[in-house]
Parts: C-alpha cells; structure tokens; sequence
C-alpha cells in the first residue's frame, strides 16, 4: 500500500500526551482509547476493512454523527502505522493555514524521513477551494488523508476529492457498546456506580459516546466534590435533560417534521402532539411549524374542511405576534385541529396535474370572449350572475372542456362541492 501522511492542528501541534491531559479535561477527551483493544463498536467497519486495525488505509473520510468515534478511529490508526498525526480543524482553518499545515507535512517527511496523517475534522465545512488545494497532495501521496465528517460525503465533498478517497461509514453506537465504554472509563477514573445507573445512561446517549461519558462526568464531579456518588433518582433528571437528541439543519430534523405531517396526514393528534413537543423542546422556530401548518391545511385537508385553511393562517399570525412559549398554545390548537379533521388531497392533486398538462401544451391562448379588451367579432361573454342560478355553460379553455383536474371526494365540505360540480357540468363529472 502506498505510504501515507499524518494529521496537523491549525496550530501545527501534535496530539497531547496522555501523561500531560489535566484532570479538569472533559472526561471523554481523558479516557480516549489510544489502541484498538479500548475501541467499542463500529465492527461491520473492521470486517470490510480489516487493514484499518493494522494501521493501514488508503485516504479516508470518515462519516458518521457525533460521538461514534471518527476523531479516536483516526488517532489510533495513525499510532499503530507509526505515523505522526497532525489536526486541522475547517471551521477554524483557511486555505493559508492548509497550505502551511501541507507544507509542515512534506518538511516532515523530506527532512526526518517520518510520514504523517492529516487530519480535518469537519471537512464537509470546506469549501471548494479549500478541498481542491489538498488534491494534488493526495493524488501524489505525499500525506495520508482522513477526513471526519457528520454529513454524507457523496453531497458535501467536491466530486475530485471524491474520488481520491474512501468512505467509511461510522454507526451510532448500541447501548452495549455504550455500556462496554461507561466500564472502561469507570476503572481509569476508578469509580462504581450502580448497574441501573450505567443502563440508564447507556440508553438514553442516543448512540452517542462522548454524551453517555459527559453524563458519567457528573458522577464524577459529585464524588470528587463529596466523596460519594449520586443516587439513581438524583442523576435520573439530569441525564434526560441532556439526553434528548435534535438538530435544527440535518437528518433528525428532516425525520421529525415527516413524522409529524405523516402523523396529521394519518389522522393521529396525539402522535402529532408528541412530534410537535419533541421539535419545540429541541429548539425548533415555531414560526417554520406554523407555516408548515399553513401548506398542510391545503395539502392534506384541502375542501374537505375550509375552515382548516382559515384556523391555519390564523395560527401562523398568532406565532409570529406572540413567541413562545405561549405560542406552543397555538400550535397546539392548530395541529389538533388539522389531524382530527376529514381530509382530502384533491385539490392539491389537482394543480399538479394542471401544470403537467400545461407543460405537455404550446402557448395557451385566452378565448377571445374571455379577453380584457374582446375582438369586435367575438362572441359575446355570458355573464353567469344573470342567468337561473349564477350559472350558464361556456367555453373557458380553448379545447380543454374535457379536461378534467379536480376530483372532489364525497368527505365533508367536499361532498358539496362534487354535487354541484356534477350538476353544472354532467358531461365532465
């Protein structure tokens, strides 16, 4: 396998020794496994690649949420290939600090005959000068990359970087694993606790090492303090506190809001409720639920109940006056209200057939009857409020009498609607 190079801080300094880590360094970045017998989990990516665990890779790019372990991955390859690791941070670093970093790198290796690892964490915040300075660098091997990113690689790395490197993708890790982890950094910082709090831990991380080892710092802070570890229920509170997972730019984001229109969608308030609660707890804007609201009451809702466009708007005014948290109170109307209600989506299914069968035409020309300004010779406009019923049959697109789009239901307010649809057109519907 081609030799590879190491990582680089922004500030070109090498990892700290485990030696000189102070006892007031977060107990995650303490107890970090510096060899892969202390590594947990991730075992579907040693079975593909089984090199990793001898220290040999190609470039990589390691992809995978918070805390499974692409930072420790990194390091403990980088030590049993006995190369020098250097990080470099891109939200902290420009294409001067890279460039300075690459340079560092290659001195390295010309001068004292020692590779190195670059490491960039966060490399999915690159941006496409950032990433095409390092190309050439690992087209000619003159360091090893590893890149660590929480967003998919195929979307946020540039398609020429790409190709240069391999993506290992990193698994949240199971409670068990979790558990294997809580032990090992137990008997360092050389504390007991009981199963039930290490359980508990365990399964609300969300998969998430360096949370379940902050929420075992807790522990630890309370016996360094009064030489005594908390008890279960005393520790219980603090751990759901931090234990809820939500971001407001990636996938959960995207989840949660699909669980909650599907949840509406499918006639379930209580459900909705509980995906409303989760994205108010976790800090989403109130304002982006409400006119999510707004779309649903058409979408989803629709002629089958008017009124639920009305209360939907309504809710959106009332948000953006008030805040939260008494905005909750809104939604929460609004959201019962949309889920609990008949539902019908023709007349959104309605438009998009519309603009298919607009798209599928040629410029389509007003009747001139319909015109602003009429031709003299035109026949005349039939004004519909001054005939038996408001009503009279005409013309109203050139050739399009027997295009049918809206489909009204026979659900709720819609019901109206489709029957008298059908007695003023009985040749369309």
């Amino acid at each position: 396998m081609q030799n590879q190079m190491g990582l680089f801080d922004s500030g070109q300094k090498k990892e700290t020794s485990k030696a000189t880590i102070s006892t007031k360094s977060p107990l995650a970045y303490r107890i970090r496994p510096e060899s892969m017998d202390e590594y947990f989990g991730q075992e579907h990516v040693f079975k593909r690649y089984p090199r990793l665990k001898e220290g040999l890779f190609q470039n990589l790019i390691l992809w995978g949420p918070p805390g499974v372990g692409k930072t420790t991955l990194a390091q403990i390859i980088a030590n049993k290939s006995g190369k020098e690791l250097y990080r470099f941070n891109a939200v902290l670093g420009g294409v001067a600090d890279l460039k300075k970093l690459i340079a560092s790198a290659i001195e390295m290796r010309d001068k004292f005959n020692t590779e190195s690892i670059i490491f960039i964490d966060e490399i999915h915040r690159f941006n496409k000068a950032q990433q095409d300075a390092l190309l050439p660098y690992v087209e000619k091997g003159d360091f090893g990359l590893i890149g660590a990113t929480t967003e998919n690689p195929r979307s946020s790395i540039n398609k020429a970087l790409l190709s240069r490197v391999g993506i290992v993708e990193l698994k949240p890790l199971s409670s068990e694993d979790l558990k294997g982890i809580l032990k090992q950094a137990l008997l360092k910082i050389e504390i007991e606790i009981d199963e039930e709090v290490l359980n508990f831990i365990s399964d609300h991380s969300s998969g998430d090492a360096r949370r379940a080892l902050n929420m075992l710092e807790i522990v630890e802070k309370e016996f360094l303090l009064s030489g005594e570890t908390l008890a279960f229920d005393q520790l219980k509170s603090q751990i759901l506190e931090n234990a809820r997972n939500y971001d407001k730019n990636q996938d959960r984001h995207y989840d949660v809001i699909s669980a909650f229109i599907k949840s509406m969608r499918g006639s379930d308030p209580d459900a909705a409720l509980t995906w409303l609660a989760v994205m108010l707890d976790g800090g989403e804007d109130p304002v982006f639920v409400a006119r999510r609201l707004v779309i649903f009451a058409s979408e989803d809702v629709g002629n089958a109940d008017p009124n639920a466009l009305s209360l939907a708007v309504s809710g959106l005014s009332a948000v953006q006056t008030i805040g939260m948290p008494e905005a909750r109170i809104n939604l929460a109307q609004v959201v019962t209200y949309l889920a609990s209600t008949v539902k019908s989506n023709a007349s959104y299914e309605a438009i998009n057939k519309a603009l298919t069968w607009v798209e599928e035409q040629s410029t389509i020309e007003v009747p001139d009857h319909l015109k602003n300004f009429p031709p003299r010779d035109a026949k005349k406009y039939l004004y519909p409020h001054s005939y038996e019923g408001h009503f009279v049959p005409q013309e109203y697109v050139k050739g399009n009498n027997k295009e049918v789009f809206y489909h009204p239901t026979d659900i709720g307010r819609e019901r109206n609607i489709k029957e008298r649809l059908e007695g003023l057109w009985p040749d369309r519907y």
